[in-house]
């Protein structure tokens, strides 16, 4: 279903025809959404859980239970729908029976007998004794209620700030969300209710059917005989109208049942798109969990070809190229973009085109680095939407005005602050970058005088450095391949600039201050402030020694060559944490999943187990990912190691238990780790299947021992994406011992800036 996903005719003839069976009812084989469990990770090691999202892939509602954890004993009524990634659910649905004077606009129920699905919803509702089933398309939903209780019923719907309005069997309303964007909301019952009523902290009015303002709920109220209410809505960006609409084109009834049908067919297409066969049900389990993950954002926002825009706050037509947003960036150019340039590349260019129509709807033309539904929040340090721009040029995805993708992204990096977490325009720490090459630290007892540096976030000198270069050669990627040869030239050399930071007596990127000088003393594992940020971002420098993920072999040269390198490596992996795990974690919250200063946790980590390839140690590569994604990646309720972030870590889980990753955005290859399935079949967006097998491959046997393309020996510990774009079958013979002459010669490497050997 990547064709367009948001063209919601499909799903709309699907649950008329009624083609699938019911949630409810078991199958002789699992289909692949049936190895989905959405409790993985719904406990977090120390900061955020991952959310049990109900929805369609990249659909614009997503439905999430609104509790703190897995552990909460209690949630805040049903939800509606979730909008930006993370957040609570826009409006709060509260059935109920009993007294009145105990009517809240928003109730927490205690709730026992969960079954969620990705595609499906029941619970059981303690206090008003109710059992509750639902079911997600795109834009709309629909909800069965069971009342077990012999009072008049209530449904009440609450929104945090806007305006709701109870008529007839209808709820309909908006509620206004951050930088003047609005969701609206039509709902409405099968049943006919008797009465409506607004509903205040303390006091019910069945004088008034409307509410307006903070925390403003309307209800319906229905008689005793319909112990069931059935209801259905729509939600939209544009107008409530629009969000009618929505659920007219999408639901033909009020049939859970029929929807959940519907949802389960999109979600077996989508997953089915990789096919693996592994050595246990737990495998699956964890990989097409991580699919799952992969598919909750970006989100599609058009609606009937059009969509609303928080870029300009005006309504466009999609011209019929759908719309989408809320990505965060920083998170998922590494691996999340790419695996849809792999499996679904018309999405993947719808979303950049969503993204060079929001640079376009601003005065600044800049490209955006974290897209919600209200607009590009800025977080985060470095430009990295340039990265999803190169890799799609590198990999022949260009159906979209690359020449104006260059100046989004030229300007973004320009013209706009490389201070952390602001919009701001360049300025003074601008200004010395492009004069010195490295953002400057702040010396010992320096205080701050760049207004446009957040105040808990900091300068991160380090951090930005290095990945505004790596960011500065994906504009040279773009300009070479738009034909602009000046500026192709003129960005390779500033993709250098992290040598400015390289300290050759340590072997570290080492912060320097405004007048040339490292900043002494220095602690590399608690360099300074909460999360590392006066000098790094959320990891330490062990972390960040590594982010050079364009130009490999330099960074080779500057350690000292193969076996410095090498010997770095694995004492990363063997360095102890320096002080006692509270104390650690708690300047480094996000530097979890520990092995020695490794962190499997957090984002800039991930391309680090694949490193060996580039040094002549393949082996290592092969040990190092099978034992990270057997500790850190299970099917239970903390299976992950941190924070998730809308597939920027399970993207990572996909490609790397399928046994490639994509170290590299923007260079066309794929590094080779040691798979967990005997065979993996990707079915690719030009109808072609590229299949990994992995021959003996077991707990024990991890190591690659030859490998054959097709038939021809391969022994290189990398790929092209070309030869995997023709289809094809990559055979790795695997044994329990290392091979360490396998792809080990110094022809064998995968690519770098300096040495682009494709």
């Amino acid at each position: 279903m990547d064709k367009k996903t948001s063209k919601t005719p499909l799903i709309a003839s699907i649950i008329t025809a009624g083609i699938l069976c019911s949630c409810g009812s078991g199958n002789e084989s699992k289909a692949p959404v049936d190895y989905v469990n959405p409790y993985i990770g719904n406990i977090s090691h120390l900061l955020v859980p991952t959310f049990p999202n109900v929805h369609l892939p990249n659909s614009m509602l997503r439905f999430v239970p609104e509790r703190a954890d897995y552990t909460s004993d209690k949630m805040n009524g049903l939800p509606v729908t979730v909008t930006n990634h993370r957040e609570k659910s826009a409006f709060n649905l509260t059935p109920y029976q009993g007294p009145e004077e105990a009517i809240r606009p928003v109730m927490p129920y205690s709730y026992d007998n969960e079954d969620l699905r990705p595609y499906y919803y029941s619970v059981y509702l303690e206090e008003p004794d109710t059992k509750v089933r639902f079911a997600p398309s795109s834009q709309s939903g629909v909800y069965e209620l069971r009342m077990n209780g012999d009072d008049s019923s209530y449904l009440l719907l609450n929104t945090r700030k806007g305006k709701v309005t109870a008529s007839d069997n209808t709820i309909k309303g908006y509620q206004e969300l951050d930088n003047n964007v609005k969701i609206y909301l039509f709902m409405e019952t099968l049943q006919s209710p008797t009465g409506a009523m607004t509903v205040a902290d303390k006091s019910v009015n069945h004088e008034s059917n409307e509410a307006a303002g903070n925390n403003a709920c309307v209800g319906l109220l229905f008689d005793k005989a319909d112990s069931i209410i059935n209801l259905r809505y729509g939600i939209s960006f544009i107008s409530e109208e629009q969000a009618e609409k929505n659920l007219r084109r999408e639901l033909a009834s009020y049939s859970v049942d029929s929807v959940s049908d519907a949802a389960r067919k999109i979600w077996n297409e989508t997953l089915g798109k990789i096919e693996v066969e592994g050595m246990n049900d737990n495998d699956k389990t964890v990989f097409y969990t991580s699919l799952y993950r992969t598919h909750e954002r970006p989100v599609c926002l058009s609606e009937d070809g059009k969509y609303f825009s928080a870029s300009d706050g005006q309504i466009h037509d999609d011209e019929g190229k759908p719309f989408y947003t809320d990505d965060w960036i920083w998170d998922t150019y590494r691996a999340a973009h790419p695996l849809r340039v792999l499996i679904a590349p018309e999405l993947e260019t719808n979303i950049i085109n969503s993204y060079l129509r929001m640079a376009s709807q601003t005065d600044s033309l800049w490209m955006p680095t974290f897209p919600e539904i209200t607009g590009d929040t800025r977080r985060m340090n470095s430009n990295h939407g340039v990265a999803t721009i190169a890799d799609a040029c590198a990999k022949g995805l260009t159906d979209f005005d690359v020449n104006l993708a260059l100046e989004a992204c030229r300007k973004g990096i320009e013209n706009k602050t490389l201070a952390p977490w602001s919009g701001a325009p360049a300025g003074k720490l601008d200004d010395f970058y492009k004069e010195h090459g490295y953002i400057p630290a702040l010396a010992s007892g320096e205080k701050e005088s760049i207004p446009e540096v957040h105040s808990f976030e900091k300068r991160q000198p380090v951090a930005v450095t290095l990945g505004t270069a790596y960011d500065e050669w994906c504009l040279s990627k773009i300009a070479e391949y738009v034909g602009d040869n000046e500026k192709a030239e003129y960005y390779r050399q500033r993709a250098l600039n992290y040598r400015n930071l390289f300290n050759p007596e340590t072997k570290f990127f080492h912060p320097k201050d405004k007048e040339g000088n490292f900043i002494m003393p220095f602690d590399y594992r608690f360099p300074g402030g909460m999360g590392a940020r006066e000098y790094y971002g959320e990891n330490n420098a062990w972390i960040y020694r590594w982010d050079v993920p364009h130009n490999v072999a330099d960074l080779i040269g500057l350690m000292g060559g193969n076996e410095a390198f090498n010997n770095e490596l694995d004492r990363m992996f063997n360095e102890p944490l320096g002080k006692s795990k509270f104390e650690f974690y708690a300047q480094l919250p996000d530097h979890t999943g520990n092995v020695g200063q490794f962190s499997m946790a957090n984002e800039p980590s991930l391309h680090i187990p694949y490193l060996y390839n580039y040094s002549g140690q393949p082996w290592k590569t092969q040990k190092r990912v099978r034992n990270l994604l057997r500790q850190w990646f299970r099917n239970d309720l903390m299976g992950l190691p941190g924070d998730e972030d809308g597939g920027g870590m399970t993207s990572f889980v996909v490609f790397s238990m399928v046994g490639l990753y994509p170290v590299t955005p923007g260079m066309p290859a794929y590094n080779i780790g040691s798979p967990l399935f005997e065979n993996a079949k990707i079915h690719l967006g030009n109808g072609k299947t590229f299949e990994v097998a992995a021959k003996n491959c077991s707990e024990n046997n991890k190591y690659i021992q030859s490998a054959t393309l097709n038939g021809v020996p391969h022994d290189r510990p990398w790929i092209s994406h070309d030869d995997v774009m023709k289809g094809g079958r990559l055979e790795l013979i695997m044994g329990d011992k290392p091979n360490k002459s396998w792809g080990a010669k110094p022809s064998d490497v995968p690519p770098s800036m300096n040495s682009e050997n494709i």
